[in-house]
């Protein structure tokens, strides 16, 4: 080879690879630990914020913890056995607290003067939404309509709809390590420096343990720590916000848990049905299925798995839709989603393997039960969860610039719809979370609250509204123009949209054997 013709080979672009490469697969208890550690937080934070208002203390917020992680390990058993099989974990969704908020101030439900009383009739309310909005996934998952939807994404239409799924949560993460800095901001720098500078300051190791390892060690370091200043006085006279965020022991967690409890089903009494609860339910459950689609493909990504067919996308989306079911027959109290930060967490540790999120899920159920011991884990300072978020949430939207080199970015029209969507997609949210605020109500003001918050649910998730802009331009701008096909990299992910077209999609997501006849893939 010609000296000029080393240097094109050296100056050129990088070659495209449908599998990330770097991954390692293994099994191995501590990272399914790990796992587990890492979804506790949305475990924690979704109850501790929707509970006061349904009028329940610490008991019942242990309760909805405890049941919320049971369903969650479920979940994640019936995603990973016969839904994607990708390494995913199913855990509770933020975009479902405007429905359940929605719920718990209904007027209906302050006749009750026994704040007990009010949260059991809230809870079954949120209960029977949740049930029949779960008809909707089902149906369209398992039908196969989904599938169809999905087979219009490109990897232009799919970069905004990736990065926006973690970066629209960017309020769970530096905001909330900054309620408690002295705390928060060592979390993030020890886990910083582990995951990323020590390991190369050590060179190349045969057990990479520091960056494997890096959620473990440093949440164990700046727990302890968090402890020592708690035992010290540090906070005995600060302001009450500052305890509860900063001192180990004021999640009330501990307390309010059970020794053995066995979440299940109808164990909130009877569900009820109110017709304008189950649409505003629905519009979160549509969201959770666009943001689930994000999430899927920067996993399968991550996992170092091929693009997901369109087949196994309506399969997993189907079974999100039982997990729906479940998560109103048990009593939640919010919807599912694939947990973002465990998304990250792949990327952070590069194991892509299926047996180690079921381990996980296996940690749920048990920790579940056991409800003491798991409320010791799940009492760990909100602000050491904000600072993992930061480095977890950044690596789940990082993975929608991998989808950038099937994509030509050199055309103006990709650049047009890239920039477009992101800038809508954090734009439009901010508009309507800042009309609520200084307004008391959404842009959207009718007789039909009902109505008002359906679209308020919509509108307020990013990855929802820079998706569907995404996917509208990338489908009518210069549709008929020569070019657009190969620019918005259509032609990488042809091969598929279909199951039986690439052998490497058996590979990944066949079904155990028995079952491809009851669900099939293509």
């Amino acid at each position: 080879m010609t000296v000029a013709a080393k240097a094109v080979v050296e100056l050129g672009p990088h070659p495209v690879k449908e599998q990330l490469p770097g991954v390692d697969y293994c099994e191995a208890i501590l990272l399914g630990f790990q796992h587990y550690l890492v979804m506790l937080g949305t475990t924690v934070i979704i109850p501790t914020i929707i509970v006061p208002y349904m009028g329940g203390g610490n008991v019942e917020k242990a309760q909805l913890v405890q049941t919320l992680l049971f369903v969650s390990g479920l979940n994640t058993l019936l995603q990973t056995w016969f839904g994607s099989r990708l390494p995913v974990v199913i855990g509770g969704s933020f975009r479902f607290l405007i429905p359940t908020l929605y719920v718990a101030f209904g007027q209906r439900y302050y006749v009750y003067l026994n704040p007990y009383q009010r949260f059991i009739q809230t809870m079954r309310a949120i209960q029977g939404a949740l049930m029949l909005a779960s008809i909707l996934p089902i149906l369209l998952g398992f039908f196969g309509i989904w599938r169809i939807v999905v087979r219009f994404l490109s990897p232009l239409s799919a970069v905004p709809l990736v990065a926006l799924v973690g970066l629209g949560l960017y309020e769970q993460g530096f905001p909330l390590l900054a309620e408690c800095m002295e705390i928060g901001l060592p979390e993030l720098i020890i886990l910083i420096l582990l995951s990323q500078f020590i390991p190369h300051m050590l060179g190349s190791s045969k057990y990479p343990i520091y960056d494997r390892f890096a959620v473990l060690l440093s949440v164990g370091i700046v727990w302890a720590y968090a402890a020592l200043l708690t035992v010290a006085g540090a906070y005995k006279n600060k302001p009450l916000n500052t305890q509860l965020s900063c001192r180990v022991d004021r999640s009330g967690l501990v307390k309010g848990s059970s020794w053995i409890s066995i979440p299940y089903p109808i164990q909130w009494g009877q569900p009820n049905v109110h017709a304008g609860e189950v649409l505003v339910v629905l519009a979160a459950t549509f969201v959770a299925m666009v943001e689930s689609t994000g999430a899927f493909i920067a996993a399968s990504r991550y996992a170092s798995a091929t693009h997901i067919p369109a087949s196994v996308f309506s399969r997993g989306i189907g079974w999100l839709g039982v997990g729906f079911l479940l998560d109103g027959l048990f009593g939640t109290g919010s919807g599912s989603t694939v947990s973002v930060e465990n998304v990250g967490l792949l990327a952070l540790t590069r194991v892509g393997s299926r047996r180690v999120i079921q381990i996980s899920a296996i940690f749920m159920l048990f920790f579940s039960v056991l409800g003491k011991f798991g409320a010791i884990v799940a009492s760990i300072p909100l602000p050491i969860v904000g600072a993992l978020y930061c480095v977890l949430f950044a690596l789940m939207s990082s993975a929608s610039l991998g989808l950038l080199q099937y994509c030509n970015l050199n055309s103006f029209r990709t650049k047009f719809i890239i920039g477009f969507s992101f800038f809508m997609g954090l734009s439009v949210p901010r508009y309507f979370s800042d009309y609520v605020i200084t307004a008391g109500h959404g842009p959207v003001h009718t007789h039909a609250v009902w109505f008002n918050k359906l679209v308020l649910v919509i509108f307020t998730s990013p990855a929802t509204v820079a998706g569907i802009v995404a996917l509208f331009l990338d489908l009518t701008l210069a549709r008929k123009h020569g070019s657009t096909r190969r620019d918005s990299g259509r032609h990488w992910w042809a091969k598929f949209k279909y199951f039986d077209k690439d052998p490497r999609s058996a590979e990944f997501y066949s079904l155990p054997i028995g079952l491809s006849k009851y669900f099939p893939s293509h």
